[in-house]
């Protein structure tokens, strides 16, 4: 599929047999090449390789720096960072380290990129969470921020079946899913504030960005804010909400760590009892006062204090705050 000019493509094989310009080595910060997929392109390019990256580190985990890729058929090797030397990494460090092998590429003005599954090697990362982050931080680079890239062609490299099957179908389908069905964007969500009487509703994503929310979706096309509320309602918690009330708009850039998303909050009471839908890994009703004790995703956080300010101005929902 194409972004634009740029080729997305899915393979299997062996990163280091890429006919790529640039490929991408997920490193550790101080650029040291041990086992992965970097000691195979340590083995088989030379260590030369190694021994010139680190004559540019160490380097802040999420960054990119480029080398020569000696005897490799590429002719750089782009070492983003997504951990430090205890080998951890997250979302957070898998994003940014995608973010700065795509710029570092510009700098280069490459026109292929070769990258492997960020973080899931020695870092443990599950693969559809780092697809759909790479694809996320892909479709930024490419619709956004550089529309005039230089890059023509894209390639995720995964070297067994199971994580080629599970990047084919997390990157592809994800990135038709924004192109032809979002669009540019700024992308129209919802939010809504499910008030129980034991608290309010909440679901941990099971799709990046991680952490616990407050239930709500993106928009659909011909459809209405209440509408929509009405749906992400049902197909994350299986409640039935009503009495809607808007609470807020959010839009400040940034709010969103994938693209540029423009919120209105509801408040609703619900009927039923509260399940997590197929997207959604968990739920719970907690205590608004208890939300900011848990990891909250996008600027929750400051929805739920907004939300908790305006309660008791209101003193509508003394039952549960």
């Amino acid at each position: 599929m194409f972004i634009r000019n740029t080729e997305i493509k899915i393979v299997q094989g062996d990163i280091t047999e890429i006919e790529a310009e640039a490929i991408v080595n997920a490193a550790n910060n101080q650029l040291l090449m041990g086992g992965g997929v970097a000691g195979a392109i340590k083995k088989k390019g030379g260590k030369i390789i190694e021994d010139e990256a680190v004559k540019k580190g160490p380097i802040e985990i999420g960054e990119a720096i480029s080398s020569p890729a000696g005897k490799l058929k590429a002719k750089y090797v782009i070492h983003a960072a997504t951990m430090g030397m205890d080998f951890k990494t997250n979302e957070v460090k898998i994003r940014a380290a995608c973010n700065s092998s795509l710029k570092e590429a510009e700098k280069l003005k490459v026109h292929s990129i070769a990258f492997p599954a960020l973080g899931c090697g020695v870092g443990g990362f599950p693969e559809t969470g780092s697809a759909k982050i790479m694809a996320q931080e892909i479709f930024r680079h490419l619709w956004f921020d550089h529309p005039q890239t230089s890059l023509k062609e894209i390639t995720f490299v995964l070297f067994d079946k199971p994580a080629y099957d599970t990047f084919n179908k997390n990157v592809l389908s994800y990135l038709e899913y924004i192109i032809h069905k979002i669009q540019q964007g700024p992308f129209i969500t919802v939010d809504i504030i499910i008030e129980l009487s034991a608290g309010i509703v909440l679901i941990e994503r099971s799709n990046p960005p991680y952490g616990w929310a407050i239930p709500g979706g993106f928009l659909d096309y011909n459809e209405s804010l209440e509408d929509c509320a009405v749906r992400e309602a049902k197909e994350e918690t299986a409640l039935d909400i009503y009495d809607l009330k808007q609470l807020h708009t959010y839009s400040r850039p940034g709010r969103d760590p994938r693209f540029q998303t423009v919120t209105t909050v509801f408040t609703a009471k619900a009927k039923g009892k509260p399940q997590a839908g197929s997207d959604a890994a968990n739920l719970k009703v907690v205590k608004p006062e208890e939300a900011s004790k848990l990891n909250l995703a996008f600027d929750h956080k400051q929805v739920i204090s907004d939300y908790i300010s305006a309660a008791r101005k209101l003193r509508s929902f003394s039952s549960i705050i």
